[in-house]
């Protein structure tokens, strides 16, 4: 499918059917132009509660590295309708002639469990980082392995050799034969290439896996002989590892057959007698094989502590900044007090002063010159209002007066008659200066 279907199939799957239609356009097609062997389809998912809808999904294969040649895994990558608040579902679709190898990232249904997915950030995760991340974790552990075709014979007895012939147990190696359920790089017709790791035909997966070789000829062998003679692949976890690799044809009996080593080229006799090279081989990758194992169980568990420890940092972090800003708070209410203090302590010095000065005054306070204006203008509103409060108290005490018949009707009537018209002067006098002064009332 060319690009130009491509981004039409993409654009009619996301109209209509998803939140963020241009993200999620934008992320499919730049996954699309990365990895030519996948292709854009709009599909009914089932969920686990029986529910169905149509989500546009990533089906085909992706390039993966193992031992020096490519094979394409088949993988389907489902899109949520809120796309990429959520993230992708993936599974691995094996071939009728594959079957899944379970482990700590493949279930036995084919879904795909890694960190990336479960740390999905809408602002910093895609669809192309994912994918490469997948190949990354399949290039250490495949995810699936090539199904036997045939049982063993009923008359060959096991022998775990520290390298394997194309016996149907194994995954097919690149060019091994039209069974092949990858497509590997192009490479020369005999160049030699390391098997997946595999499901061992004829044991439990509970117990130690012991890989079944067919000898090069019974004869060979006899019943009595011990099969532990030779050292086995190494195992661990339920996991096999891939032993020493062999030719791409299977070796007939009878004959000598040429196999490539790690260190060179050995040659086999047709008794199937084990050289000093293919025991070293197979010590080198049983060697190989477990430190690796070591090595991924320690970088397992340093992940966690890291996790854990990232964790606590982000806590810290967190409490640092809400610290901070008290502190922040704190200092400001600090620097307000302190102001405060200063204005109360210099207003203090001023009274403390003014104290001292009148207290060492010989000569009487004069009341008149105690209050002081700053214009005359107040100065004129101040005696108007001094006179009008005296006037009024003139009018009070002339009633007493009358009251008590210190004076008579008459007086009293030309007084207060005079004393309000000078308290009527007064007062608009007063009424005149606050409207020239700007002032209230």
């Amino acid at each position: 499918m060319s690009p130009q279907n491509h981004e039409q199939v993409v654009t009619q799957a996301v109209m209509n059917r998803y939140v963020n239609v241009e993200k999620t356009k934008r992320d499919v097609l730049t996954a699309l132009q990365h990895y030519r062997g996948l292709g854009p389809k709009l599909d009914k998912f089932v969920f686990n509660d029986g529910s169905d809808q149509e989500l546009l999904n990533l089906d085909g294969t992706i390039p993966v590295r193992y031992k020096g040649a490519t094979y394409n895994i088949p993988i389907c990558i489902w899109l949520l309708d809120n796309h990429p608040l959520s993230s992708p579902m993936v599974y691995v679709k094996p071939t009728p002639d594959m079957l899944i190898k379970a482990s700590r990232h493949v279930d036995q249904n084919g879904k795909v469990y890694l960190p990336y997915l479960h740390e999905w950030n809408p602002n910093s995760s895609d669809l192309p980082g994912l994918i490469q991340i997948m190949i990354m974790t399949f290039s250490e552990m495949p995810p699936v392995y090539s199904k036997p075709k045939t049982a063993q014979p009923p008359g060959a007895t096991p022998y775990p050799l520290p390298y394997p012939t194309n016996s149907p147990g194994y995954m097919p190696m690149p060019g091994g034969g039209p069974n092949m359920p990858y497509s590997p790089a192009q490479t020369g017709a005999n160049t030699v290439y390391p098997p997946y790791p595999t499901q061992p035909g004829g044991y439990p997966p509970s117990t130690t896996p012991y890989p079944v070789y067919p000898p090069a000829s019974t004869a060979g062998y006899p019943p009595s002989q011990p099969p532990t003679s030779y050292p086995p692949p190494y195992s661990a976890g339920g996991i096999t590892y891939p032993p020493y690799p062999s030719t791409t044809s299977s070796i007939p009996t009878g004959q000598a057959t040429e196999t490539s080593g790690v260190t060179g080229t050995s040659t086999t006799a047709s008794t199937g007698t084990i050289t000093e090279e293919h025991i070293r081989a197979s010590l080198i990758s049983a060697v190989s094989d477990r430190v690796r194992a070591k090595l991924r169980d320690s970088y397992g568990g340093s992940q966690a502590e890291v996790s854990v420890l990232r964790q606590q940092q982000a806590d810290l972090n967190q409490g640092k900044i809400k610290l901070e800003g008290l502190i922040s708070k704190l200092e400001q209410e600090q620097t307000e007090l302190d102001k405060n203090i200063r204005v109360l302590r210099d207003k203090e010095g001023e009274i403390k002063n003014v104290l001292s000065r009148l207290s060492s005054a010989t000569e009487p306070l004069n009341v008149d010159e105690a209050v002081t204006t700053t214009a005359p203008l107040y100065k004129q509103l101040l005696n108007a209002y001094a006179e009008d409060q005296a006037t009024q108290d003139a009018i009070y005490y002339l009633g007493e007066a009358l009251r008590r018949d210190v004076i008579d009707l008459d007086c009293f009537l030309k007084h207060v008659r005079s004393l309000s018209r000078k308290q009527y002067q007064l007062r608009a006098t007063m009424i005149k200066c606050r409207a020239k002064g700007n002032m209230a009332g």
